[in-house]
C-alpha cells in the first residue's frame, strides 16, 4: 500500500466509526424509530475486504450493516435519512437500519434475517458466471448466522459450479448475548468450508492490512475462475448487540478491556505514525470525516417524513 491508500483506508473507518457513533446519539436523543445495531470495533473488517473490490462487484449484508454500506462507498446523507426514517434516504425512509440498499454500487442489500445474505450472494456470484463477467460476490455473515443450514447449502452449490464468491465470517465472539464457543462446534468456523473443498482461513479481524491482502487474494482467485473461499475474521463488538444494550452482565469488563487494547483504528494509526505518516495528516482526516456525520445529520434531521401514500408505493407483493 501508498500512502494514500493507506490514508484512504484509514478515512473509511473513521467513516464508521463517526456514523455509528452519531446513530447512538440520535438514538439516545429521540430522533430515529427502532433499533441499530452498532458496527463499532469491526471497522477492520469491512474496509479490509471492500478495499479489495471493484465497484461493479457486489455484497450482501446483515442487520449489523452500515458499515459494510460505508466501506462500499454508500452515500452517508442517504443512510443517515434512512436510518431516521425519512423520505431522503435509500429506501425512501420506509426499510431503516437494516435495509439499506444501494444497486449502483453492489450494495445487495442489509438484512434482518440471520444467514439472509449467503443465498443472494451465492446467486449474485452465479449471475456474474452466466453472464462471463469477472465480478465477485462479498458475503458477509456473523458467527451466529454460521449455524444457519443455508451456509452449508451453498458453500456446495458455490463449490461445486465454482462461483466467483468470497464467504467473510465476522466472528465478533457472540451471537446477542450467547457465547459464540457454547453454541458453535468445532475449532473454527473456518474449518467449517473443508469437507465442501474450499480452501479457507482464520485471521485477525482488528488488522486492517490482513484483512485487506487476504481479501485481495480471494478476490482474484474468484476472478480467475478458482470458485469459493471462507475467511473467519476474529474481531469484537466495542458496544452491545444494539444500541439498547449496554453490552453488560454477558461479557467482562477485562474482556471487553482487551478487545478494546486491540481496536483496529488506534492500532493502524499508531502504524502509520510508525511509518512516517504525519499525525496532523490523520487528525485532520477525522476533523473532516466528523464534520460529513455533522452534515450528514443535519442533512436528515431537516428532511420530511415520507407521505402516508408512500406505503403502497415499490411494493411487489
Amino acid at each position: 500500500m501508498n500512502d494514500e491508500t493507506k490514508k484512504t483506508i484509514y478515512r473509511n473507518m473513521l467513516r464508521i466509526r463517526r456514523f455509528e457513533e452519531q446513530i447512538f446519539e440520535v438514538y439516545t436523543g429521540g430522533l430515529m424509530h427502532g433499533l441499530a445495531h452498532l458496527y463499532i470495533g469491526e471497522e477492520a473488517v469491512a474496509v479490509g475486504v471492500c478495499s479489495a473490490l471493484r465497484d461493479d462487484d457486489y455484497i450482501t449484508s446483515t442487520h449489523r450493516g452500515h458499515g459494510h454500506c460505508v466501506a462500499k462507498g454508500g452515500n452517508l446523507d442517504q443512510m443517515m435519512a434512512e436510518v431516521l426514517g425519512r423520505v431522503t434516504g435509500y429506501c425512501r425512509g420506509k426499510g431503516g437500519s437494516m435495509h439499506i440498499a444501494d444497486m449502483s454500487l453492489g450494495i445487495l442489500g442489509a438484512n434482518g434475517i440471520v444467514g439472509g445474505g449467503f443465498g443472494i450472494a451465492t446467486g449474485a456470484a452465479l449471475s456474474a458466471k452466466l453472464r462471463k463477467t469477472d465480478q465477485v460476490a462479498v458475503c458477509f455473515f456473523g458467527d451466529g448466522a454460521s449455524n444457519q443450514g443455508v451456509f452449508f447449502e451453498v458453500m456446495n452449490t458455490a463449490s461445486i459450479w465454482d462461483l466467483p464468491v468470497v464467504y467473510v465470517c465476522e466472528n465478533n465472539q457472540y451471537g446477542e448475548y450467547t457465547a459464540t464457543d457454547s453454541v458453535t462446534a468445532g475449532d473454527t468456523i473456518a474449518d467449517r468450508a473443508k469437507p465442501f473443498g474450499i480452501p479457507s482461513s482464520t485471521i485477525d479481524g482488528n488488522d486492517v492490512v490482513i484483512v485487506h491482502e487476504t481479501a485481495a487474494a480471494a478476490v482474484a482467485g474468484a476472478r480467475e475462475g478458482k470458485g469459493p473461499t471462507l475467511i473467519e475474521c476474529m474481531t469484537y463488538r466495542h458496544r452491545g448487540h444494539h444500541v439498547g444494550d449496554p453490552g453488560d452482565g454477558y461479557r467482562s469488563e477485562e474482556e471487553r478491556q482487551a478487545w478494546q487494547d486491540k481496536d483496529p483504528i488506534t492500532t493502524f494509526r499508531a502504524r502509520l505514525v510508525d511509518e512516517g505518516i504525519d499525525a496532523e495528516d490523520l487528525d485532520g482526516i477525522d476533523a473532516a470525516v466528523q464534520e460529513e456525520v455533522a452534515d450528514a445529520v443535519e442533512s436528515a434531521a431537516g428532511a420530511p417524513y415520507p407521505d402516508v401514500e408512500e406505503a403502497t408505493h415499490h411494493v411487489f407483493a
